[in-house]
């Protein structure tokens, strides 16, 4: 662990697996309730030092730990492959996104503006300015082990706040490799503080019951989320999450039903659809069902599953047997009720592939609202197909869930974009665009996809008070 600028060691450990072959790479400290304790009064004692210095400050230090993860994504890209499988060319990518944020958020630290705002008595004047919320409990996923950290750290920091950070207990290798970067890019004791565990439990209790943490910042899934969100209400901290999803990816007759495919093949697939982004559910409008499905049949024939190590493998591994089962479960489930199985459905054992945690790339057709995987998030490696005649109808199917974090449209009609983009309840949409993510633009999601953004200049504000003075003069 990582506590007021120091590297912290213990007896108690747990292991660290490699989710491809199961084989140990490390080991973290197992951290307690009183580590969390002990490292939000590092952040409390850090903060009013750390919310003192200038905007630009705090700047620089962001924008040497930018530069030192770019220095350090080929390391880092290794690490991540091996402790959470996604092929190392994908690591890559999410490490050059992740420094991306530090970057972005070195130059919004110098962007809290305040305002003058006139009174109507002569004598008095009104002045509004920004102030950090204070400490931060930060909790992220395994999925993106890298990239959610420093989605949290780089805002938090940048507004003046300090952290307190607790990984995924499934990938805190990485975590360790992020703070050592901020340690060596100057960032000073307290400031920011990592506590790695096996049992998260007790460590989220302190965040949400520890009266010094005025924010909490989370990443997971939407059960979890209400838990924090309950847990942290009575003290009324400030909370933002970004939850589970369960994507609608629409496809118009008037698309190119090739193009389309591709798009759903890149995005489905994926970080071996471990995404909360990651299409859910693929409406297609019947006139083109056919040859979309064949181009994307033939797609997913060309992946190549194996460890994310080797330059021949599209498809890693999923996180853990928990994750297999309930992907299998879900296609075992669509099959019983009449789903096409076209291509998969089953988990990978030749070649080695049985000492991991590999599903085949699965593509099921007529997939219909009674199934398990019409109503719950996959996050795996399985695209579901269902036809649709009307637009007005897919609308209503593609909004009929309890998320809306991302949604995608493919069409040629701008007014039909049009009409789409602004009819469908997703706090993301892409319209041809199979990525449309950026560390400047906002990340967040509706309903019970989460609370706020993350990115752009909201992302920021998520860790801001409105403070207002009143002058007579």
């Amino acid at each position: 662990m990582y506590i007021n600028g120091e590297w912290i060691q213990s007896s108690r450990k747990f292991a660290v697996f490699n989710p491809a072959n199961g084989q140990q790479i490390g080991e973290a400290v197992d951290g307690q309730r009183a580590d969390a304790s002990a490292a939000i009064d590092a952040a409390t004692r850090a903060l009013p030092a750390w919310s003192a210095l200038t905007a630009y400050e705090r700047s620089a230090m962001l924008y040497r730990a930018y530069q030192l993860m770019r220095e350090r994504s080929g390391t880092l890209a290794e690490l991540m492959t091996r402790e959470q499988g996604k092929p190392l060319k994908a690591a890559l990518n999410e490490v050059r996104y992740a420094a991306d944020f530090l970057l972005w958020f070195a130059e919004e630290a110098k962007r809290v503006y305040g305002e003058i705002i006139p009174s109507a008595r002569s004598d008095q004047r009104f002045l509004v300015q920004k102030s950090p919320v204070g400490v931060v409990a930060a909790i992220t996923p395994w999925n993106y082990p890298i990239s959610m950290l420093t989605r949290k750290l780089a805002p938090a920091l940048a507004a003046g706040c300090t952290v307190v950070l607790k990984p995924a207990e499934a990938t805190p290798l990485c975590a360790m490799a992020v703070f050592e970067i901020l340690h060596d890019a100057g960032l000073p004791a307290g400031a920011a503080n990592l506590v790695t565990t096996s049992d998260p439990a007790p460590i989220g209790d302190e965040f949400c019951t520890n009266p010094r943490v005025r924010k909490i910042t989370f990443t997971g899934s939407t059960a979890v989320g209400r838990k924090i969100a309950r847990d942290a209400a009575p003290q009324l901290k400030r909370v933002s999450m970004e939850l589970g999803g369960h994507a609608p990816f629409i496809v118009f007759d008037d698309a190119d039903p090739v193009h389309a495919a591709k798009g759903v093949s890149l995005v489905k697939f994926l970080n071996t659809g471990q995404a909360c982004i990651s299409p859910n559910r693929i409406f297609v409008q019947r006139a083109i069902v056919e040859p979309f499905m064949t181009t994307l049949n033939e797609r997913i024939a060309a992946m190549r599953a194996g460890d994310g190590m080797d330059p021949g493998s599209s498809i890693g591994p999923l996180i853990s047997q928990q994750a297999l089962d309930k992907v299998d479960r879900q296609v075992r489930d669509a099959i019983s009720r009449g789903a096409t199985l076209h291509s998969g459905g089953k988990r990978l054992l030749e070649e080695g592939l049985d000492r991991g945690f590999f599903y085949a790339p699965t593509l099921l057709g007529d997939v219909s609202p009674d199934m398990l995987i019409y109503r719950e998030e996959t996050f795996g490696p399985v695209a579901p197909v269902i036809p649709f005649d009307a637009e007005d109808d897919v609308l209503a199917m593609a909004n009929d869930t309890h998320y809306g974090l991302a949604s995608y449209v493919y069409t040629q009609n701008l007014s039909r974009a049009m009409r789409t983009f602004e009819g469908l309840q997703f706090g993301i949409v892409g319209i041809n665009d199979i990525n449309p993510t950026s560390a400047a633009a906002p990340f967040g999601g509706m309903k019970e996809s989460g609370l706020g953004r993350e990115g752009a200049r909201e992302g920021i504000e998520e860790y801001l008070e409105t403070k207002l003075g009143g002058f007579s003069i």
